[in-house]
């Protein structure tokens, strides 16, 4: 049994310089996680309801951006514990998965 982690985040966040989905890829590959992936929508809205739609016109990058890994439960504890002090207030989910390969 693996853990599924999802951060979910918008493209214009920024930490440490970087687009926080980046950084939170380049953190996790540092702590041992074997893969990571982050997928642009095309829509949606988060806790403060307002709506972000992709447009010919959108120039702000406002859209969310979904972080997204499957590891160990240890690793995703040590992923977590490792963003505690950053205070970054990223909404996340967590929850066990099977994984394999056919």
């Amino acid at each position: 049994m693996m853990d599924q982690l999802c951060f979910y985040v918008s493209e214009n966040h920024h930490h440490d310089g970087k687009p926080l989905y980046e950084w939170l890829l380049e953190q996790a590959r540092a702590l041992g996680i074997h893969g990571g992936s982050a997928f642009r929508a095309i829509a949606g809205y988060g806790r403060h309801g307002r709506m972000h739609e992709e447009s010919f016109f959108e120039l702000a990058g406002e859209l969310p951006v979904k972080v997204e890994f499957v590891a160990e439960a240890v690793l995703v504890d040590r992923l977590l514990a490792m963003l505690q002090p950053h205070g970054l207030n990223i909404f996340y989910l967590r929850s066990k998965v099977l994984s394999g390969i056919v």
